[in-house]
């Protein structure tokens, strides 16, 4: 199974840890955000990593080399940042099947076996954890809308948003998003969002399953969240 790692974002909010190094190489505890990345999709059962990368790729090519362990890396450039959609387009000729995402700055310790269990169990296509938070968090964030306890639509970043679900970074993917998200077009963010291709599949028939999160995952984008990030990791709140 492959496990598409989307990492071309320059950090800025990472700034000044990211003033001198891509934001995967960024020190989490005690080894690189991206590290942490790889190592939940290898425990997941990824044998293949699919890494889209941007600012400083070469950096981030030097230190992980081919292969994460005995798992091989293939590397993606993404030299536009044109948001989640782009970037899995981009990947899409080195996936095959059903597959993992994660977002490449996420660190996580939570139940996302369950999310590939549950993926397996059902045609849908996708498959992802979600958190219920703040209407105003919400509205930061791709939501999801609910009907009946279906998923019946996905929206980025809405100014009223249809519930208060959020997705966490992670997704089971079957492979035919891949042409979903190339037929994205860019939306009021500006980007090609993942969101509003798996809103087009829900409106052409498909379905998406949800998985209530259980545990924690630490989306690091300032130097508070890093130290957050590492202080979960070593087993504080």
């Amino acid at each position: 199974m492959d496990g598409l790692v989307p990492a071309a974002g320059e950090g800025t909010r990472l700034r000044p840890l990211t003033a001198d190094r891509p934001k995967g190489l960024v020190p989490v505890g005690d080894r690189p955000l991206l590290a942490h990345v790889f190592q939940t999709l290898v425990d997941l059962g990824v044998t293949h990593l699919v890494v889209v990368v941007g600012y400083r790729s070469d950096e981030i090519r030097a230190h992980f080399g081919e292969s994460y362990g005995e798992t091989p890396i293939t590397y993606v450039d993404q030299p536009e940042r044109r948001g989640l959609a782009h970037a899995v387009a981009l990947a899409g000729p080195h996936v095959s099947g059903a597959f993992l995402l994660l977002n490449g700055d996420n660190v996580c310790d939570a139940n996302l076996d369950a999310v590939v269990a549950r993926h397996r169990e059902t045609d849908a296509v996708a498959t992802l954890p979600v958190e219920r938070v703040s209407r105003e968090r919400a509205a930061q964030a791709g939501v999801l809308a609910i009907e009946d306890d279906a998923v019946v639509g996905v929206a980025e970043k809405p100014a009223d948003p249809p519930s208060r679900l959020i997705p966490r970074g992670f997704y089971a993917l079957e492979e035919r998003v891949l042409d979903a998200c190339r037929d994205v077009e860019p939306g009021h963010t500006g980007e090609q969002e993942l969101s509003a291709a798996l809103d087009a599949l829900l409106a052409a028939g498909e379905s998406v399953e949800t998985v209530p999160l259980e545990g924690w995952c630490v989306n690091v984008n300032t130097p508070a969240d890093v130290e957050r990030a590492a202080t979960r990791l070593a087993g504080g709140d």
